[in-house]
């Protein structure tokens, strides 16, 4: 059975009323102020009717509509609509099916448009694709027909920064006893890592509680499209990318903060996730002294990373010979994340090497199957250099 939204019987014109009013008011409106505006232009409602119809104009207002309760279940990472009536979300088992009628397909595509206007993002016939960031971080990417040949679609990531120590990735399965005092190792040792795997296996999460372990002391600058990262450290500066207005000027693109984080005194360089030319800088950038860095970069295997990093390299115009001699000296360690089930888990560490000037990614340990942590031929030289047993 398809259950409608509980907002979907607000009078539009109410809604409209009320936004109206806002804008007026010109500033962000309070809890307090909204109730206040909503119960003058309603009438006289129940408080437990006044909190729903509340709850569901500031949906309306400022949230993704009929979207925001899924939004707001702990435990979602993604909401996606194929249409009115198909809504998947992602509880972390993968995507399921949930019951929410959006009304028909023009309403479907007004949500698409407003949620692409609050991210600053234009969004019509003329321009039928949006990426844009909401207030509130949740990414949203969507499409308009006839690029969407079945009707628009609309694509949300929630992003929940939240701080987990290495400990309690052990606790959770996530991190395997055996491997914590490897990353703890080589976070301390200052080696260049770069945090590998599919999309949603838990690398940025990983990437936050390694960040944690650094030293208090020292100066981190966290570069990211959306601020994902949260780790819990004391000198953490954040730089986030800009995209293009509905002008379709005042970009500032990863590839310019990388460069200005080099001239603000880091003591560790962290790139949120290397995705374009942005590699180049990079890895310029940790060829020249600033040890400590860390990235995260999306590949299936750690043995697919070398591929990926020449595909990144070919759109900074770096061949296949530079991006092998750049990355070589550049990155240490590879730590490639796998999800099973449901399971988020780190199941391989590896060193990167040149062999015979081909750039190559040698697993060092690996968490087989059935939850044991395996040593690899590599890993004497490996635990070596680190200064590890």
């Amino acid at each position: 059975m398809t259950a409608t939204w509980a907002g979907a019987g607000v009078d539009p014109a109410l809604v409209t009323r009320v936004r109206e009013r806002v804008a007026r008011a010109g500033a962000a409106v309070s809890q307090e102020e909204l109730e206040r505006t909503v119960r003058e232009l309603a009438g006289v409602v129940g408080r437990e009717d006044l909190g729903r119809l509340v709850t569901s104009v500031r949906a309306e207002l400022t949230g993704a509509g009929p979207l925001q309760p899924l939004l707001e279940q702990a435990g979602v990472s993604d909401v996606l609509v194929n249409g009115p009536r198909e809504v998947w979300v992602d509880r972390g088992a993968g995507l399921e099916p949930v019951p929410v009628d959006l009304g028909d397909a023009a309403a479907v595509r007004a949500l698409a448009v407003r949620l692409a206007a609050a991210g600053g993002q234009r969004l019509d016939d003329a321009a039928p694709v949006a990426d844009a960031r909401l207030p509130d971080g949740t990414r949203l990417h969507a499409v308009l027909p006839p690029v969407a040949a079945d009707g628009a679609l609309i694509s949300l990531r929630v992003l929940r920064p939240r701080s987990f120590s290495l400990d309690s990735l052990v606790a959770s399965g996530s991190v395997a006893p055996a491997v914590a005092p490897v990353l703890e190792r080589l976070v301390a040792a200052r080696a260049n890592l770069l945090v590998s795997g599919a999309t949603g296996t838990g690398k940025t999460t990983l990437l936050g509680s390694l960040l944690s372990l650094v030293p208090r002391h020292e100066r981190i600058v966290c570069i990211e499209e959306a601020g994902e990262l949260a780790p819990d450290h004391p000198h953490v500066v954040r730089l986030v990318a800009r995209r293009a207005n509905v002008e379709g000027v005042g970009a500032v693109d990863l590839t310019d903060l990388v460069r200005h984080a080099l001239r603000m005194r880091p003591d560790r360089i962290v790139l949120g996730e290397c995705r374009g030319a942005e590699v180049r800088e990079v890895l310029s950038g940790l060829n020249t002294g600033h040890d400590g860095g860390c990235a995260t970069i999306h590949a299936n295997a750690a043995q697919d990373v070398p591929a990926r990093l020449e595909a990144l390299g070919a759109l900074a115009g770096l061949d296949r010979a530079a991006l092998a001699a750049q990355a070589t000296s550049a990155l240490h360690a590879v730590v490639h994340l796998r999800r099973d089930a449901g399971q988020r888990r780190v199941a391989e560490v590896a060193q990167v090497v040149s062999r015979g000037g081909e750039l190559t990614v040698e697993t060092v340990l690996v968490q087989d199957a059935g939850g044991r942590v395996l040593r690899r031929p590599g890993w004497a030289g490996f635990a070596a250099r680190w200064g590890m047993r």
